[in-house]
């Protein structure tokens, strides 16, 4: 299949910048999330937006569920876009799951991006020895089961958790549709993928320069997970914003914005 059909592909800006951004999206939404943040650089650079095969207006057929039992085919996806598109040097920006799709794709093929934007990121939810992801088996194994329970419901619970914000439930209201849009084993299984996945020895291997931006107050990513990441990624900056919830770029674009400008015109 084609790849820039595949994945929903959105090219927007000057044809003829001198820079690319592209945008990979976390778990529940699509590109369109990036709406307000893609906005202040579209003037300038060539804007690259994509779905995450699973999610968004990607082809139903395109998603065979045994090949995306982890993040690695994503990354994969990720690559071919960039390939089709002859993509090189651009800056990456990835959030959550999408933050560790784009880390992947970055060690596979470094000469793509020249730089690598990750908002609320994580490489292990899941607790640990010494390492708090923010997740114990307990608390997965109750997720999973109240998704198998009434996914509606569940979807209804998680957004507001996952979104905060209380006083705009709008927010709230749009991402758990966004959920709902997603059958239910197919977000099973996406779930699945983010949560069992473990690339603490990854983010370690990242060589280009790398912006960390988290808000203050994340129920799905502790600070503790930005600030380890801080340690493990050389060179990296962390850009810790006035922000509550795991998807800052929705409900507080303008500071997230503020969070980049300087790091990608560099």
């Amino acid at each position: 299949m084609d790849p820039l059909i595949k994945n929903h592909v959105t090219v927007l800006g000057p044809a003829d910048a001198e820079r690319t951004m592209v945008f990979v999206h976390g778990f529940g939404t699509d590109q369109t999330a990036w709406r307000e943040v893609q906005a202040a650089f579209t003037a300038g650079c060539r804007i690259v937006l994509l779905d995450n095969v699973g999610g968004g207006s990607t082809p139903p057929e395109a998603f065979v569920q045994h090949h995306y039992l982890n993040l690695h085919r994503y990354a994969a996806d990720l690559l071919d876009v960039c390939e089709a598109l002859q993509i090189r040097n651009a800056v990456l920006v990835g959030h959550s799951v999408g933050a560790m799709i784009s880390v992947l794709a970055s060690l596979r093929q470094p000469e793509r991006f020249s730089r690598l934007v990750l908002i609320g990121a994580s490489p292990r939810y899941l607790n640990d020895t010494d390492y708090h992801g923010g997740f114990s088996k307990e608390d997965l194994n109750g997720l999973y089961s109240a998704m198998e329970t009434s996914y509606a419901e569940w979807a209804d619970q998680f957004a507001p958790a996952v979104m905060r914000n209380a006083d705009r439930p709008g927010l709230s209201q749009h991402f758990a549709a966004s959920i709902k849009s997603i059958p239910q084993e197919r977000a099973l299984t996406v779930l699945y993928s983010i949560f069992q996945s473990d690339h603490r020895a990854d983010v370690k291997k990242v060589r280009h320069p790398t912006l960390l931006i988290h808000a203050n107050e994340d129920l799905a990513v502790p600070l503790g997970v930005a600030h380890y990441l801080h340690q493990s990624i050389a060179g990296s900056q962390l850009a810790v914003v006035d922000a509550t919830g795991h998807l800052p770029h929705i409900s507080a674009p303008a500071a997230v914005v503020q969070a980049m400008q300087g790091f990608v015109a560099a």
